[in-house]
């Protein structure tokens, strides 16, 4: 719901934040893949109830996740490939992230861990079907451009939200399968937003 809006304010400053760092040794997939570790050790830490180094992890992984499209423009070598490994890190980061905040909440305070499953659920959707459209898209010659590798369909939960959402889980772990119910119900509702618009616009 707030990507566009925040990709229009940060877009200048993290061009700036990419010269910055455009050095030899620093690139697109170095930093996906930095993003990738990151936030895997976010999962790992959150299932021990390590809860503020998971914090610390997470949104290091997200602004490393953030700075690798910047870079890849700024230096005019956006590919097919790195498009490809930085959504499939994405879908592993967050898949993964659930997965240790359920198992972190669980053993430090006895939650269910069914609600994390439904977040599973309704992220896996998200993805069949932005996926799919995307593919269909290109296929068709109806892609959304918005500087991105992938044609993203909007909806009521996109990245800024998940980055929050995911952020709060881990500063208040205690409520962590609460905001999860609530959480797949907002994630649910985004992916039926998808299916009816991937679908109209394809008509």
């Amino acid at each position: 719901m707030f990507d566009a809006p925040l990709r229009r304010v940060l877009e200048a400053p993290l061009a700036r934040i990419a010269a910055t760092i455009d050095k030899r040794w620093v690139t697109p997939d170095r930093l996906t893949t930095s993003g990738l570790v990151l936030g895997l050790g976010s999962a790992v830490t959150a299932g021990l109830q390590w809860w503020y180094i998971a914090l610390v992890l997470w949104l290091l992984s997200r602004c490393a996740d953030g700075l690798d499209g910047p870079l890849a423009r700024h230096r005019q070598t956006q590919s097919g490939a790195g498009g490809f490994y930085d959504i499939t890190a994405d879908f592993i980061v967050y898949g993964s992230t659930v997965v240790g905040v359920a198992v972190g909440v669980s053993a430090a305070f006895g939650a269910p861990q069914w609600p994390f499953l439904f977040v599973l659920l309704a992220y896996y959707i998200n993805g069949a079907a932005f996926l799919a459209f995307s593919s269909i898209a290109e296929k068709t010659g109806r892609t959304l451009d918005d500087g991105r590798s992938l044609s993203f369909l909007g909806g009521l939960a996109e990245g800024a939200e998940t980055v929050l959402v995911h952020s709060l889980w881990l500063l208040f772990p205690m409520f962590g399968w609460q905001i999860a119910l609530v959480w797949s119900v907002v994630v649910g509702v985004s992916a039926a937003q998808r299916i009816v618009g991937g679908y109209r616009a394809l008509s």
